[in-house]
């Protein structure tokens, strides 16, 4: 299994919270019964976090005007919106809530131009919330792909995640399937399309990153 490099720091961390935890058991409890379970929790919340960080090698078949998934979970959100930050205008909405167990690195759904990336300070409400779009700590991408179609990626934290990497930066060339960024825990990816695209999910499906088309434009 590959660590994604975001979780370097956190799993050292982990690691030494976990070794001093079963060294002071080890030194100070004598009831062996006890002793045992703190080295089980220590164990499992360890192995828990490093599962978390895991990077798994995917193949990303593109496909011309396919909009592919940016994250694994659960499809939560398909509606008409009213886009505030870039379009201002409707668009589709689709959003992909991610629980701690799901992997959080997040891959660029279209190739092309990014033209837009920025970083929004917030509060950290339970990102499943609609409100949390719009009110949560969040980063706006978006991407102009060759024929001219623009798409909306926001990273948005959860009531867990206290860090969104963005790797996107203006002026670069995306390439579908490749790492946009990372979210450190519980959180969220919207996604605001054309009005005149093609949704391939519905609401509830389960959907893997970079496997998964979300649809065409």
């Amino acid at each position: 299994m590959t660590i994604h490099k975001e979780g370097y720091k956190t799993i050292l961390v982990a690691f030494i919270i976990a070794f001093a935890i079963i060294a002071t058991c080890y030194f100070t409890i004598d009831n062996s019964i006890i002793r045992n379970s703190f080295y089980g929790v220590a164990a499992v919340l360890f192995i828990v976090i490093v599962n978390f960080f895991r990077s798994p090698e995917r193949i990303c078949k593109q496909i011309n005007n396919a909009v592919i998934t940016p994250a694994d979970g659960e499809v939560v959100v398909i509606e008409e919106v009213d886009e505030p930050e870039y379009f201002k205008s409707k668009c589709k909405q689709v959003s992909i809530f991610m629980s701690p167990f799901n992997v959080h690195v997040n891959w660029f759904p279209v190739s092309g131009e990014v033209l837009y990336s920025k970083h929004h300070s917030g509060r950290f409400m339970g990102a499943y919330l609609p409100k949390s779009s719009t009110e949560n700590e969040r980063t706006s991408v978006v991407i102009k792909t060759d024929d001219g179609k623009e798409i909306l990626v926001r990273q948005v934290a959860g009531a867990m995640a206290r860090r969104i990497v963005c790797y996107a930066e203006e002026g670069m060339k995306a390439e579908q399937g490749a790492q946009m960024g990372f979210i450190k825990f519980g959180s969220r990816l919207d996604l605001y399309l054309p009005l005149d695209a093609d949704i391939k999910v519905k609401i509830g499906d389960k959907v893997t990153g970079t496997q998964t088309t979300v649809a065409f434009i």
